[in-house]
């Protein structure tokens, strides 16, 4: 074990790299979030109480929507207006069933009052005209007498919304057009230009990124459309095999399923870190910000279910990866200024499970709840006894330090199966007293469902111990703890 100094403050941050995903994809918007106005299940105006109520546990500061690779055949004008004149639409990527439309914008901007969280709208570039991504852009946010404002009007809405983020297409690379990095930037410029600004707000640009490791996308699309755009996207998932086709299990995996799966997820610093380099040599003011809008754990669904709808059941091992994600995340924040989890409710590594009435919250939303005193602090460097930038402090332990308000707020998981670390800290300043401590700790498997929605939750942490200006954490194997301190000058 070697002594971690931290050292200085190098960067914020940012609350929205802690946020959330929600596609038109199985039950992840119907029954999820949205039961409509005659559901039994308690809601108000269409959303599940119980859903809007644990999310606002966990500060969700921004939610994407409509997609994914929804997204791309998304023609929104189909999604306003009164619910029986709607038009339904055949959701040919995910099961081939029929949405009807009934969640469209102004149930988007409603889920987004409810959680008190921004909006990152992703519109239409594969199959949709500039025309209409202008059109949804004005009747988003004009405040004028013309045909979109009023249409918004006569759907109920006077004021416009605030329309924070807006992505110009989605894996353009794949399943939102199949296209070269250089058509799509092309493309990218033209479209962009009709995402305008309307009064004194500013609706921040994001491009299409990459797919994992294709640097090359990222380097065209920097070198041709860079003055153009406010962020670039990444798109990464975790696979505890690496293949598309066979995956793996969420539930059913061995010791060498969960160290290769932290394995991968830990690509994501690689991943970061040439991007960036490639974003720095065309951006070195780092002006424009790097999105991971679409990350996390992908398994084989459970069997029995909707091939389509992409669920999976959630255990230690998603929240260690969580965990592991948002150090990345921490140490590349001076260039990645937002994160969206895939998903926020019952598809890929959600945050809720729903049975009908039925609600649990997974070992990944308790991840998310113990990192939420990180949002929006700065980010504190550290180092090893060898000076060496990042020291962990041992082979399957990671930490991360950031401070606000006179309160540092340290991190740290272990993710080996089988044996106790110890993470040593010297904080800048003396310790006064601990604020608060607590560990999310389980079997690598573990995980809640209906009938034990708590077996995986966290409690209170006594392996602390505080000296001066140093901390002791004592970490049981496949544990996350956050502790954090209030300094004394």
């Amino acid at each position: 074990m070697s002594l971690i100094t931290a050292t200085t403050r190098a960067h914020r941050i940012d609350r929205r790299i802690y946020g959330q995903f929600a596609e038109h994809l199985g039950r992840g918007i119907y029954e999820g979030l949205w039961v409509g106005e005659q559901d039994e299940i308690p809601h108000k105006n269409g959303l599940r109480t119980d859903a809007i109520a644990a999310l606002r546990e966990i500060k969700v500061p921004v939610v994407r929507w409509p997609g994914g690779c929804f997204a791309d055949e998304y023609h929104w004008l189909g999604g306003v207006g009164p619910t029986e004149q709607r038009r339904a639409m055949v959701n040919t990527h995910w099961g081939g069933v029929v949405d009807p439309n009934t969640f469209g914008t102004h149930e988007y901007f409603e889920l987004l009052h409810q959680l008190d969280a921004e909006a990152y709208v992703n519109g239409n570039v594969g199959s949709g005209s500039v025309a209409e991504m202008q059109d949804w852009v004005e009747y988003m946010t004009l405040d004028k007498h013309t045909p979109m404002a009023e249409l918004r009007r006569a759907h109920g809405r006077d004021q416009p919304w605030k329309l924070q983020f807006f992505g110009v297409g989605n894996e353009s690379w794949g399943c939102g057009g199949n296209m070269l990095p250089l058509h799509y930037a092309n493309l990218y410029r033209q479209y962009q230009t009709f995402v305008r600004d309307y009064g004194d707000s500013h609706v921040a640009k994001v491009a299409c990124g990459a797919n994992a490791d294709d640097y090359e996308w990222t380097d065209v699309l920097m070198a041709r459309a860079a003055g153009h755009m406010d962020a670039l996207s990444l798109h990464y998932y975790t696979l505890p095999t690496g293949e598309w086709d066979v995956k793996g299990a969420a539930l059913s995996f061995d010791d060498a399923a969960w160290y290769d799966t932290i394995h991968r997820t830990r690509q994501m610093d690689t991943l970061l870190r040439r991007h960036g380099e490639i974003m720095d040599r065309h951006d070195p003011a780092r002006r424009v910000g790097l999105f991971v809008d679409e990350w996390g754990t992908w398994y084989d669904v459970e069997q029995g279910t909707n091939p389509g709808f992409l669920f999976q059941q959630n255990t230690m091992r998603d929240a260690m990866v969580a965990a592991v994600n948002f150090h990345i995340f921490h140490r590349h924040a001076a260039r990645v200024r937002m994160t969206n989890i895939a998903q926020m409710v019952n598809v890929l590594q959600a945050m809720l499970l729903t049975d009908g009435p039925r609600l649990l919250k997974t070992p990944t939303f308790h991840a998310f709840g113990m990192y939420i005193d990180h949002q929006d602090a700065d980010f504190v460097e550290t180092v090893d006894d060898g000076g060496r930038s990042g020291g962990r402090g041992g082979a399957h332990l990671d930490h991360t330090v950031s401070v606000k308000d006179g309160v540092y707020t340290v991190s740290a998981v272990n993710w080996d199966l089988e044996t106790e670390a110890e993470l040593a800290l010297r904080l800048p300043e003396r310790i006064g007293e601990v604020v608060s401590a607590r560990i999310l700790h389980a079997a690598a498997s573990a995980h809640n469902t209906f009938d034990e929605p708590d077996a995986v939750a966290p409690v209170d942490f006594a392996g602390t111990v505080v000296a001066g200006t140093d901390i002791r954490l004592a970490l049981p194997p496949r544990s996350i703890v956050t502790v954090r301190v209030r300094a004394v000058g």
